[in-house]
């Protein structure tokens, strides 16, 4: 660990903030062997750092239990108390909002949901985001005081720094810096992306994704979009706009959006259960809605091949709404690339469901936590 430079308060910090975090992404209780090993530190500043964190109350030590197979004292075994800090995801869409809280581990605590007074004013819709960020903390049984960040999810191109460069229902939210907004709102850094950028970063952590390093997370019909991950991490491009395949006129993104097939991706629920039915009344053999869902399918194939041949990834992931029907459209999708013989990338449906992009986001949170975010200020002794 690269520490030069530093003064000692400094790399007390540090060392505690990589001591959380090895301890936030075990999933099991670690002995301080254990941790030694992970981190690079001394059994003794390990030592010295969880015996301050159990007494600020962010770690617990567990009942020792003998070392198999071996004399001596029982091993210490030291458990994150995961929902001592808490996280905050919210997900914007054109008509509503969700909110989430979940502790350091990603384990959601609490949640709300509203419709959206109107989406076209920034303003009013940020409001509501804080709005449910607060109602969803009170559904964990939370406080602001726990609360160390929060990432929103939102449509359209979003830059590196959270800021809204082009969204293609309105214009009125480009140069909108997300992170500033809701910071100014709930004050706790924040940090934004692309839903479907999202939903492809909480597929490979959390869904059916953890076997692939590049992935696309596919969401098509009546809302498309798509999220890249290149080696695992999100492929934003210029502006964020990687992926924002709604307003490529070459591409036939928007050719289907309009037939009721396409609604399983709509937020409205009036529209994905009339979407629904239509894929039921194809499951019975209705003529009718079969050759809806073969028109759909030859519009889904037709990116798919597409992305196929330039992304290149080795699993495509289908979301948004689109594995309610994943029964009905995989085979019919897997036969449409075979037939046109495409590269043999794999084909999934989420296993998220509508939860994808807020996990994302929590995911995001965690991701870009440092040390002020994560853990308290240990003092020096």
């Amino acid at each position: 660990m690269l520490t030069a430079g530093l003064n000692q308060s400094a790399v007390r910090r540090v060392n505690t903030s990589v001591i959380l975090r090895a301890l936030a992404v075990s999933a099991e209780p670690r002995r301080l062997s254990e941790l030694a090993g992970q981190t690079g530190l001394s059994r003794r500043t390990i030592e010295l750092i969880l015996d301050s964190l159990v007494d600020a109350g962010w770690v617990a030590e567990l009942d020792r239990v003998p070392n198999s197979g071996c004399a001596g004292r029982p091993a210490r075994r030291y458990e994150l108390r995961a929902e001592h800090a808490l996280l905050a995801a919210v997900r914007v869409t054109t008509v509503d909002a969700s909110a989430v809280v979940a502790d350091v581990r990603g384990h959601i605590r609490g949640r709300a949901h509203r419709p959206l007074r109107a989406y076209k004013d920034p303003s009013t819709t940020l409001d509501d985001a804080a709005e449910l960020v607060l109602e969803a903390l009170d559904d964990a049984g939370g406080s602001v005081e726990r609360l160390r960040a929060g990432a929103v999810a939102g449509g359209g191109a979003i830059d590196d720094e959270g800021v809204v460069r082009r969204l293609v229902h309105t214009t009125r939210w480009e140069g909108v810096h997300l992170p500033e907004e809701l910071g100014r709102r709930v004050p706790v850094p924040w940090f934004a992306d692309n839903d479907t950028n999202l939903g492809a970063l909480a597929e490979r952590w959390r869904g059916v994704a953890a076997d692939h390093d590049n992935v696309v997370w596919a969401m098509l019909g009546n809302r498309t979009g798509l999220g890249i991950l290149i080696r695992g991490a999100v492929h934003r491009g210029l502006d964020g706009a990687a992926g924002e395949i709604v307003e490529a006129r070459s591409m036939p993104a928007g050719s289907v959006e309009d037939r009721p097939v396409a609604a399983l991706t709509s937020p409205l629920a009036a529209q994905r259960a009339l979407a629904l039915a239509r894929f039921e009344a194809a499951r019975n053999g209705d003529a009718a809605a079969l050759a809806e869902v073969d028109e759909f399918v030859e519009n889904i194939a037709s990116i798919l091949i597409t992305l196929s041949w330039t992304v290149a990834p080795s699993l495509i992931v289908l979301g948004g709404g689109l594995e309610d029907a994943a029964d009905v459209l995989l085979p019919r999708v897997r036969d449409a690339l075979r037939t046109a013989r495409a590269p043999g990338v794999e084909l999934r449906a989420t296993a998220l469901g509508h939860d994808a992009p807020l996990i994302g986001a929590v995911k995001l949170a965690l991701d870009r936590m440092d040390t002020q975010l994560f853990g308290p200020l240990v003092p020096v002794d």
